[in-house]
């Protein structure tokens, strides 16, 4: 039975809405917010008002009379294992005061909670960023003032595998995949059986560079260079997470850019481009270790996989491993009412998300 659900994902300067009957799209819109509309609210959650207001406004003309739920972009939450969420009280605070940092997904509950409650009908998240499924063994750092935190792309790296594991005719639940979100930032995922065993934490630049993060650094060489700069604490995490990889290089996060100047002979563009898929193709080979060879596929999805010569890259260094299956692009819209379609269809269960005990 197909459900009508509405999508609600809060980025910086837009929000995206999407109405869904089943898997058909009634309705989908990126509503724009400028720099100055942004600046004129000092945090986050002052927006919520503005936003909730423009959502109504874009729904205004559209039948949502058989709405049956509304399911919003998960944000910066406690740990929690993967899944689809009903939106309770302890989340709705949790959100409100950014118990893990504050970010414009943050809102993404909270609106699909104000809309729901209109029309009496269940919220939802689904596979937020912080979904946290590692095994304890790769909790360790090396240093015992650090732990391994599990920060990626869940809601796409968790639709993709499901997605691959329908087109191998078998559960997600039952497959070992690789799975590598290769976009603005690069995280590289171990699942087994359907939790993500391993991951690195791509929010921070762990792991491989990508066209806007440093990733994993030669630390002795990393904190000579901050402390002969006097950079802050600020500046540093730029550096690392805003300004690293490409941009570092090259002065650009667009792999088009890397791909145009490599067509105009520069070789150090080349020598960039070849580097970057080497870093993720060692990051795979990483994963098959954790997964002890066991692979049903590698899966590359991300905006950046629409490459085909850097997906060719990195397919010569591990074509060896197991069978590379290719899904480009991210529907983030689509991945959220998948989540909402399987509570609806009694496919699954909502998880109950824990906040403070």
């Amino acid at each position: 039975m197909a459900f009508q659900v509405l999508a609600i994902n809060p980025g910086s300067t837009s929000t995206k809405i999407a109405l869904f009957e089943g898997k058909i799209v009634l309705l989908k819109q990126e509503i724009s917010h400028s720099r100055e509309e942004i600046a004129a609210f000092e945090t986050i959650m002052a927006q919520f008002s503005f936003r909730y207001n423009l959502i109504k406004e874009a729904l205004a003309s559209t039948d949502t009379t058989h709405l049956a739920a509304v399911v919003g972009r998960g944000g910066l939450l406690r740990p929690m294992a993967g899944g689809t969420y009903e939106v309770n009280d302890a989340m709705q605070r949790d959100l409100e005061v950014g118990i893990s940092g504050q970010h414009a997904s943050n809102l993404g509950g909270l609106l699909a909670r104000k809309i729901a409650d209109d029309y009496a009908i269940p919220a939802f998240i689904v596979d937020p960023v912080v979904v946290d499924e590692l095994a304890p063994i790769a909790r360790y750092s090396g240093n015992a003032h650090i732990e391994r935190q599990s920060i990626f792309h869940a809601l796409n790296q968790k639709a993709v595998a499901r997605n691959v594991a329908a087109k191998l005719g078998r559960a997600y639940e039952e497959l070992h995949l690789i799975v590598a979100h290769l976009g603005g930032g690069i995280s590289v995922g171990s699942h087994s059986r359907g939790r993500v065993i391993d991951v690195n934490n791509a929010l921070d630049g762990d792991g491989p560079m990508s066209p806007e993060r440093s990733g994993s650094l030669p630390m002795a060489g990393f904190l000579a260079w901050a402390f002969s700069e006097g950079v802050t604490k600020e500046q540093l995490h730029t550096e690392l997470v805003g300004r690293g990889g490409l941009v570092s290089y090259k002065g650009t996060n667009d792999l088009r850019d890397i791909e145009r100047q490599i067509k105009d002979g520069d070789t150090e563009a080349k020598a960039l481009f070849e580097a970057m898929a080497y870093q993720v193709a060692k990051e795979i080979g990483a994963n098959a270790a954790v997964l002890k060879g066991q692979i049903d596929a590698i899966v590359l999805t991300g905006g950046l996989a629409r490459s085909d010569a850097f997906i060719q890259e990195i397919t010569q260094y591990v074509h060896w491993i197991a069978p590379i299956m290719t899904e480009p692009g991210e529907d983030e819209m689509a991945a959220l009412n998948d989540g909402a379609q399987r509570i609806l269809q009694k496919q699954e269960e909502a998880q109950i998300y824990i906040g403070e005990e």
